[in-house]
């Protein structure tokens, strides 16, 4: 195991060298300049003099390797620099920003098992039968429903037309509830599916015969025994979907201004803000690599069968 983890370290080395490489990179060739944004946000007569002086400061004016070099010293610091709008270091606000992200993916991941796990037990339970065809048919509806679009269903039906829920923002526990439903709802779709099929295979091994025979009942069977071998391809997918479950939450957050490291990504693209956008991305590359290590450690926990061999699973 501890092979394992070094392994994940080196590679989380080199994920990160290559996101922050390409994130530069892209930063610098996508359209807008900063320096013109910074002075539009100051509102005063511009001289180019003004522009050319602010292009020193920032390090515009030196090369591109000599930006890079420079700035990758000072993330290796922990330093990002600061923000361009805000004149505030991007670490600070990323920090200030990150447990509200946290607690809105934790919302949506708690959605997501108390509507997946139900469904993909019961359809695994009675396959054919009305159980399995709603699964079917929610997770039908949660591939095919946009997260933005469920997002302003919501709104609508219970915030505008019933009032019983909070619009955007965040305040009280009610205020969680509407985004961490849209996040969860299309994640418990896909995973009460993939839980019905782990079930079902797990299910038809012979160490569950062997309980059967011994008199077990169905439901501890189907508790103790079939879902922690189930969890195994939920778990793997989960890792694998991360990314996707951070993009989730910059959609989210941007539309129930929600005040966490998504909506801070968008605005720093809107604005040209590109020492929070690399940051941001920096980020997020820590929490995809981070995730996928706890995955892959998790699989001994879920099944005792499972070795490490050198550096991966074997």
């Amino acid at each position: 195991m501890l092979k394992l983890v070094k392994a994940r370290l080196l590679q989380l080395v080199f994920v990160l060298f290559l996101l922050s490489l390409l994130t530069f990179t892209l930063m610098k060739l996508a359209p807008g300049d900063p320096v013109l944004r910074i002075l539009e946000v100051d509102e005063l007569a511009v001289t180019q003099a003004d522009e050319a002086a602010l292009r020193k400061e920032l390090g515009f004016d030196r090369p591109l390797l000599v930006q890079y070099g420079e700035w990758m010293l000072n993330v290796l610091q922990l330093d990002f620099g600061n923000s361009y709008i805000k004149e505030k270091p991007v670490l600070d606000e990323m920090i200030a920003r990150l447990p509200t992200t946290i607690q809105l993916t934790v919302g949506g991941l708690a959605v997501m098992v108390l509507i997946a796990v139900p469904l993909g037990l019961l359809a695994a339970k009675y396959p054919g039968r009305w159980p399995d065809h709603l699964s079917r048919f929610l997770a039908l509806l949660g591939a095919s429903i946009p997260s933005f679009w469920m997002g302003l269903l919501l709104i609508y039906v219970f915030a505008f037309k019933l009032q019983w829920l909070p619009t955007m923002g965040k305040g009280s526990a009610q205020h969680m509830i509407l985004p961490s439903v849209t996040l969860g709802f299309a994640m418990a779709a896909v995973y009460a599916r993939l839980l019905r099929a782990g079930l079902l295979e797990s299910l038809s091994q012979e160490y569950i015969r062997a309980a059967r025979a011994r008199g077990i009942a169905e439901w501890r069977i189907l508790w103790r025994h079939a879902l922690r071998a189930a969890l195994l391809p939920v778990v793997t997918v989960f890792g694998m979907s991360i990314g996707s479950l951070l993009a989730g939450t910059v959609v989210i957050e941007t539309l129930f201004s929600w005040p966490g490291l998504g909506s801070m990504a968008v605005e720093a693209i809107f604005q040209r803000d590109y020492p929070v956008i690399q940051g941001y991305v920096l980020l997020t590359g820590v929490f995809v690599v981070v995730v996928n290590l706890l995955v892959d450690l998790s699989y001994g926990l879920l099944d005792p069968r499972i070795r490490y061999g050198k550096g991966e699973l074997s």
